[in-house]
């Protein structure tokens, strides 16, 4: 249940911290509309999948083949965590939105856009690696692990629809823009926490 607990935690906060999936996602929800907003939340939620899978066979083989080095990892997981709580807890300034306007996006262009910028970002690799090494262990079953994966990308998708649905939307964007500083340093707070209570924990 405390393992549950971590996964879910860390992963609403890491969504919900703003990077180059929401500048994405709002860019293609601003411009397009709100489906091909949603598309590319799908897009990005498969993109999670792709760091699940080397990381889940990365983590496997770390504890198979040597303790310390596992707990190396284990320890500059935790250490990221705090790095990106106290970056997103001084964030200053608006995230920038490349908001020129340009031809459509076909449906497939929007999920392409999603995904590769997710698959791509190194923000997600170092996001997911830090989670699982925080929360795997040699008796952790694969089908648990699996499902701490599903529900990354799922949180994903699901907090990027909910993107793609206020920037598709004048009056919600708006409401959504004047949070972002208070919402940064909620983040960032807890995420801090976060980090230093698991690096500690043995």
């Amino acid at each position: 249940m405390t393992e549950l607990l971590a996964v879910a935690a860390i992963t609403v906060l890491a969504v919900i911290s703003p990077g180059a999936d929401f500048a994405m996602v709002v860019r293609n929800s601003y411009l397009y509309g709100r489906t091909t907003g949603v598309l590319a939340a799908t897009g990005v939620a498969a993109g999670v999948l792709v760091h699940v899978t080397y990381t889940m066979l990365g983590v496997g083989l770390l504890i198979a083949s040597s303790t310390a080095l596992f707990t190396a990892v284990k320890l500059a997981g935790a250490a990221y965590l705090i790095y990106i709580g106290v970056r997103t807890f001084l964030a200053r300034a608006d995230l920038e939105v490349d908001l020129t306007d340009r031809p459509g996006l076909s449906p497939f262009g929007a999920l392409r856009s999603g995904f590769l910028t997710n698959a791509l970002n190194p923000k997600t690799t170092l996001f997911v690696v830090a989670t699982f090494t925080q929360v795997v262990g040699p008796d952790t079953a694969l089908w648990q692990q699996a499902g701490y994966g599903l529900f990354m990308s799922a949180a994903h998708l699901g907090w990027f629809a909910l993107v793609a649905l206020f920037f598709s939307h004048s009056r919600l964007r708006g409401a959504m823009l004047r949070r972002q500083k208070a919402l940064n340093r909620s983040i960032g707070s807890v995420l801090v926490g976060l980090g230093v209570t698991l690096g500690l924990a043995r």
